[in-house]
């Protein structure tokens, strides 16, 4: 059975489809009928689990990935108001976690080709100020970010490099896993991501200290969670010893999680089919730029996302307005955060400091990606994009 994202009525090829499993919904009721709902065994196979798909050595089950870049950050143990570089085309809720984490963001510019910073980005941001301490990386759309040429850039260990994996799940920078690679690496569960829960986040690390820290920051930086103190032999007993949050997963979300991966490598290889059909359909259209591809690595293919470039008769909007018309979903990755109200009071106005964001912000358009489109489905979207820029209205 498919949960379907709610769309209008006249969506027939919705932006995401939400695929939990049979077996998932059979463990989420194991779960609620098992007399434990909350962080406990569910929670720790489902980080065994994952840790091992990785090839990570700790992985760490939280509420969200927003949550665990907050905590990450944290177990960096950085001065408060240390300057932490991040990418304006991201979501809010990353930049939101900096902030919240006490430190204060650098956003970094972004390459208008593949939406990501280059070495040079990253060098002129952290030229703009005080010498930064860390370093957000995302891997945009699921696309292999070049994390280490960029630390070099930054001048910054991997130590002070925390990755936000929510687009990256199967990604591989190249040989090597995402999730494996920095201090710590944030995953997100949303319903529309790889691994579709609903809701969730996972926190993957090599660090042990962090890994403490993480366990102990995720449930208000309790000694010891419900499970443990319950547990035959277990006490009531328990200190505070960090300052935490409330962060942690349920053994219902955990047990929903293992129950789903069993289904990720089908749905990836999917995903890889819908990405290269896409490229067929739409590589001789004018004025639309592909994603790029990675020369090494994996891609996750968690979004395809197209540039449109503008004419006086077409842009990302006029196309946007004709899927629309169509029956067709779509969305856009991202409004920039120095384009947003909230982040412009707090972080100063940005204005011409990243060119190549601005550039991209204006013709970025995400189209369906999801493991349940159809071939029929990917090729009446690119007949629609086709009309979009060949018959403009």
């Amino acid at each position: 059975m498919t949960v379907t994202v709610a769309a209008p009525q006249s969506t027939s090829v919705p932006f995401c489809v939400v695929d939990i499993t049979p077996e998932a919904r059979a463990a989420a009721v194991r779960a609620l009928t098992g007399g434990w709902v909350t962080t406990g065994p569910e929670v720790a196979a489902f980080e065994s689990e994952f840790a091992a798909l990785v090839g990570a050595r700790h992985a760490v089950a939280v509420s969200s990935c927003t949550a665990g870049l907050q905590l990450a950050l944290r177990a960096l143990e950085l001065p408060p108001g240390a300057r932490v570089l991040t990418p304006s085309m991201t979501f809010a809720g990353a930049v939101h976690a900096i902030l919240q984490a006490g430190l204060q963001p650098v956003l970094v510019d972004v390459d208008p080709e593949t939406l990501m910073p280059a070495p040079e980005h990253v060098a002129a941001a952290s030229e703009r100020g005080p010498r930064p301490s860390a370093m957000v990386v995302l891997h945009f759309a699921g696309a292999p970010a070049g994390i280490f040429a960029l630390a070099d850039a930054a001048h910054l260990p991997m130590e002070a490099v925390v990755e936000d994996a929510a687009h990256a799940l199967w990604t591989r920078v190249g040989e090597r896993n995402v999730g494996t690679l920095s201090a710590a690496t944030c995953f997100s569960f949303y319903a529309t991501k790889n691994l579709p829960l609903g809701e969730g986040g996972m926190i993957t690390t090599e660090d042990d200290r962090i890994a403490s820290y993480l366990r102990s920051a995720r449930l208000h930086g309790m000694s010891k969670d419900a499970w443990r103190r319950y547990l035959p032999g277990g006490t009531w007993r328990y200190d505070i010893e960090i300052a935490g949050i409330k962060a942690n997963m349920t053994d219902v979300t955990a047990a929903i999680g293992r129950a789903q991966l069993a289904s990720l490598g089908t749905w990836q290889h999917r995903r890889e089919q819908i990405a290269a059909r896409y490229r067929r359909g739409l590589a001789h259209l004018p004025g639309i730029r592909l994603p790029a591809e990675p020369t090494v690595g994996r891609h996750a293919w968690h979004l395809f996302v197209v540039q449109v470039e503008r004419t006086p008769a077409v842009s990302r909007d006029t196309v946007a307005a004709r899927l629309d018309e169509a029956g067709i979903g779509f969305s856009v990755h991202f409004i920039p955060v120095h384009h947003l109200r909230y982040f412009r009071e707090v972080l100063g106005d940005h204005a011409g400091l990243l060119p190549g964001t601005d550039e991209a912000a204006d013709r970025v358009l995400s189209l369906p990606m999801h493991p349940r489109l159809t071939d029929a489905d990917v090729d009446r979207v690119c007949e629609a994009v086709a009309g979009a820029v060949r018959a403009p209205r």
